[in-house]
């Protein structure tokens, strides 16, 4: 699969699709509040491009990657114009979620040098190493809109929250960031990873000491194939570095699962081990990146392009007419059961688009 010329899909198609879900991306909202979290009161919007939270932190990483390999003027546009506008209204209250779209704005920051951004990326940073509720054993409470999440671990925060601080640390030269970044790293490994299967539970609990329902969820599980290969470089983790080896074996147990599991559509279900639960999609896009980016960096085996084949071809059907990705499940919190994870509704999301555009952005490192 990934040698020139021998590609299982043409560059123009991926490209289209690309174009599509850009244009697709910026104009989705939530119009009716039909799929607003509402807690205790307190709305939330996970859909809306125009909103600062982590689906569109996801959004802005996926088309700024996409810029960043292709120069496409139309996809620096988008990021750089999200910022403007939200920089404009004031940034929303510091949680783990929202904290997502500040890995773009480092990454900004170093291609622009926008002082603007300067004290978003220290504030922000230090807020988390400071003033962040931590659990037991010094992790990163989930702290989001609504519920306290007191000591609770989910292996979202790896993605939205531990990336950016060690993205930042790299940035401003401060090494107790890093240490930080690779200390939650450690943590979360220890009480969410399934030593079965490699596969990784959506949540722990120091109340209770437990896994929830144990679920293996197919998107939290998708953050920790794509939040792996992106700290090992951020980090710069040499070969021979403890921390690289320790995270490639898991990362390896876990994509040797994923590759058993995958659904002959190309699609992971949402429960990953229980087929009778939905084929879901943005999933599925976060697997063909993770994959995709090990292959390319040589953290994987070559062995796995196949899953890479089956999750793309599967993406591409999925893709409607208008750009909107398919079989996407909404915003999830942690469940009780697993019978939570099958009920999930199904809609247009922003991290349907990104993700797939994170994915498809990635396999164009195929054709250099």
């Amino acid at each position: 699969m990934i040698i020139k010329n021998e590609l299982f899909v043409e560059k123009e198609e991926i490209l289209k699709a690309i174009d599509l879900m850009m244009d697709n991306l910026t104009q989705i909202k939530d119009d009716t509040g039909e799929f607003l979290l509402d807690f205790d009161g307190l709305k939330v919007d996970d859909k809306s491009w125009s909103v600062w939270n982590w689906p569109q932190g996801v959004g802005l990483y996926g088309i700024f990657k996409y810029w960043k390999l292709t120069n496409d003027e139309k996809a620096l546009t988008i990021v750089t114009e999200w910022f403007e506008k939200r920089l404009e209204e004031g940034a929303p209250p510091k949680n783990v979620n929202t904290m997502a779209p500040l890995l773009t704005m480092a990454f900004l920051y170093e291609e622009f040098q926008d002082q603007r951004f300067l004290p978003y990326l220290d504030q922000w940073a230090e807020w988390v190493m400071h003033d962040m509720p931590r659990t037991n054993d010094d992790g990163l409470q989930h702290m989001t809109y609504g519920p306290e999440n007191k000591n609770q671990l989910w292996d979202d925060t790896l993605m939205m929250t531990v990336l950016p601080l060690a993205k930042i640390g790299k940035l401003l030269n401060r090494p107790e960031y890093l240490e930080e970044a690779k200390k939650q790293f450690l943590i979360h490994v220890k009480y969410l990873a399934d030593k079965k299967t490699g596969l990784w539970y959506h949540g722990w609990t120091f109340e209770e000491n437990h896994n929830y329902a144990e679920a293996l969820w197919a998107r939290g599980n998708c953050w920790i194939t794509i939040a792996i290969p992106e700290i090992i470089e951020i980090l710069e983790l040499k070969e021979g570095d403890f921390l690289r080896t320790f995270l490639l074996d898991t990362l390896n147990h876990q994509i040797k699962t994923l590759a058993e599991l995958q659904d002959e559509s190309g699609l992971w279900h949402t429960l990953l081990n229980d087929s009778t639960s939905y084929l879901e999609a943005s999933a599925t896009a976060g697997f063909a990146y993770g994959i995709l980016k090990s292959i390319h960096k040589r953290y994987i085996s070559k062995d796995y392009e196949k899953t890479a084949e089956k999750a793309v071809l599967g993406l591409l059907n999925e893709i409607d007419e208008t750009g909107a990705v398919q079989k996407v499940s909404i915003g999830t919190g942690m469940g009780d059961s697993l019978e939570f994870y099958k009920e999930i509704g199904i809609t247009t999301m922003p991290y349907g688009q990104s993700l797939t555009i994170l994915a498809l952005a990635e396999l164009l490192v195929s054709f250099v």
